[in-house]
């Protein structure tokens, strides 16, 4: 994988705030949902926007995309959560998960992910547990399961694992979670950060997880281990470098290095095995992909 910058482009319809996440889909095509309220679809030869959405009230927060890079799921700053096919244009589902129904209050989500075959997303928020939904066209946003975490922190991030057997879970005070989907239970709690975390990123094989965090650190750890429940364990490898806090983080489809945006406005590119940074680029970063040989 080389790691020369390859090129700026000039777009012709740019966001008018900050890009919250961006996700390089199998497609070749760039995702990118933003503060200004809207999510593009970018063509990666041209940097031009190929779909767009009309803008939302509030600023997106988070963005998935399917394994297949077919549709693509992203939430607002106050719990709206929509799935878009990429292939049709279409808003195939809609929730506001901010709003009461019936006897059971669903918290309005902050963070949600995609489950590999799109049949489910999980989302968490403010009570520190991981809800899974329906992502099926006619039952979209109901309620299928509650992880709990057992603590009530804030839930900063969600993720599915590439295998779809479990999601990840970070909170706003460094512990990271990790639940069994079939079980619905708690299998591992990792504590590993002094501060809260940001982002996490599976390894395509979801052996290996990386979490980026607000202590200026990157944890590798492996999942097949089972923690001691001690400060520290679970982790494999620990990465230092960045002056600020670490805001997301992706690793590459071969497994051998991890990409990292962080408040310092560098833009990391760590080699998994040295545990080593091997490039840095300045620029002001919320969040970014790495897809095959190429990152955004």
């Amino acid at each position: 994988m080389s790691l020369a910058f390859l090129h700026a482009h000039d777009c012709s319809e740019p966001h008018t705030d900050a890009i919250w996440g961006a996700v390089w889909t199998q497609a070749d095509t760039v995702l990118t949902a933003s503060a200004d309220g809207t999510i593009k679809q970018w063509d990666a030869a041209s940097g031009q926007v190929s779909r767009a959405q009309p803008a939302h009230t509030h600023g997106l927060v988070s963005l998935d995309v399917d394994a297949a890079g077919k549709h693509a799921l992203y939430n607002s700053l106050e719990g709206l959560t929509c799935l878009w096919n990429l292939e049709n244009g279409e808003v195939e589902g809609r929730f506001e998960s901010y709003v009461r129904s019936g006897e059971e209050h669903i918290e309005p989500s902050w963070s949600v992910s995609l489950s590999p075959n799109s049949q489910t997303y999980a989302s968490t928020g403010g009570s520190g547990n991981v809800t899974i939904h329906s992502a099926a066209r006619d039952s979209f946003g109901e309620r299928r399961a509650t992880l709990v975490s057992g603590r009530s922190k804030f839930g900063m991030f969600c993720k599915y694992s590439p295998d779809g057997r479990r999601v990840a879970m970070a909170s706003e005070t460094g512990q990271i979670y990790i639940f069994d989907v079939a079980s619905s239970s708690l299998a591992s709690t990792y504590t590993t950060h002094a501060m809260a975390v940001r982002s996490l990123a599976w390894s395509p094989d979801s052996n290996l997880l990386v979490s980026a965090s607000e202590d200026k650190r990157l944890i590798l750890h492996d999942v097949r281990l089972s923690p001691s429940g001690k400060p520290g364990s679970g982790a494999v490898a620990t990465f230092s470098g960045h002056s600020s806090w670490v805001l997301s983080v992706d690793i590459s489809s071969d497994c051998r290095l991890a990409l990292s945006g962080s408040a310092d406005k560098a833009v990391k590119v760590w080699d998994l095995a040295a545990h080593a940074a091997v490039s840095t680029t300045q620029e002001t970063v919320l969040g970014h992909s790495c897809q095959e040989e190429r990152m955004v």
